[in-house]
Formats: C-alpha cells, structure tokens, sequence
C-alpha cells in the first residue's frame, strides 16, 4: 500500500471505528447499514459529489454546507451527520470511500458475515447465487454476502475472493496454465 493510500486508511478507519462505536452502543447498526447503502450509492452515482469530497479548490464552508444539506436530503442519521459535519470541517471528506467500506466491514463482522467477490462470464441466476452462497458458507463457516460482477474475459468458470482466499475456475485461467505447460514441454 503506498504511503498517502494508507494514510487515508489510517484516517477513514479511526473515524469508521468511532462511528460504528457510537452506533452499536446506541443500538442503532441497522440504521448505520442503511446510511453506509445510501452514501455509497450516492457516491457511485454523482460525479458532481465525488468531485466536491476530493477537490481542494472547495472551501471549508462549502463543503460543510453540501454535507448537511446531502444529510438532510438523504435522512441520515445524527451519528452520520455529524461524523460528516466534522470531516469537512477538519477538511477530511476524501476518506469517504474508505471510511464506507471499513464501515461495511465493521458491520458484517458484527453480523458474522463476510464478503464473497464473485467474477463470472455471465451474470449469476438467482439459483446459481444461492447455491454458491450455500456452498461458501459450510466453507467459511459464516453467512456468505455476494458482491457479484460479470467479466466476458474469464470465457467462463467462476473467480472468488473470500478474505485472503482466491479459488479461480475461469477457461481463461486454465488456458494460461496450459499455455504454460505448452512452454516447459518445448
């Protein structure tokens, strides 16, 4: 990881620690879930808020005003609210995107679950997902959440990354390792 990448690690994770805190001793994580789906959403889908969160050029009292009316518009909670008030006033709101996912992390571990990213050639059925969701879970031991994405180059098969674990069934990777094999041979 280079350095400023873990910086903003390091930053988003003491504010990402903070909030989860505040949030499960007010018993209020389902409300913090909720928060967490809304801000990624908004972040994938405006470029005009990713732009205001990473940019310099807006001052301390712009973004401390886009932030509250994005809090109030959105309905987030005062927990959420708050922390955002207070990156932008501490001109922090570039580690949004990090913070969100060591958010998203935070809250699955307290549920026990874990995070399948899940690379197929072809969109999954609702059957096929349940099956590998199954199928993950007596492997992992804890409810298995997919995060599932089509890629055309894998020809087809299936990459999962669960944690540390990567299990690649792909053509295309099995036509490299023959490739390979090829090579030694000649």
């Amino acid at each position: 990881m280079s350095e400023p990448a873990s910086i903003s690690a390091g930053i988003a994770g003491r504010y990402a620690t903070a909030v989860f805190e505040l949030a499960r001793e007010a018993k209020d994580l389902k409300a913090l879930e909720a928060d967490v789906d809304a801000l990624q959403a908004a972040l994938d889908e405006s470029a005009d808020l990713r732009s205001m969160i990473a940019s310099p050029v807006y001052s301390r009292d712009a973004q401390s005003t886009a932030v509250a009316a994005l809090a109030k518009a959105m309905k987030l909670s005062g927990t959420v609210a708050n922390t955002l008030a207070l990156m932008a006033s501490n001109r922090r709101l570039f580690v949004l995107p990090q913070l969100l996912s060591a958010l998203r992390d935070m809250i699955a571990e307290e549920k026990g679950e874990v995070t399948a990213d899940v690379a197929s050639a072809t969109a999954l059925t609702k059957a096929q997902a349940d099956k590998l969701a199954k199928t993950l879970k007596a492997s992992v031991g804890k409810t298995v959440k997919l995060n599932a994405t089509v890629d055309e180059s894998l020809i087809g098969g299936l990459v999962v990354k669960v944690g540390s674990k990567m299990i690649d069934t792909s053509i295309r990777s099995k036509l490299a390792s023959l490739q390979n094999a090829m090579k030694e041979v000649g």
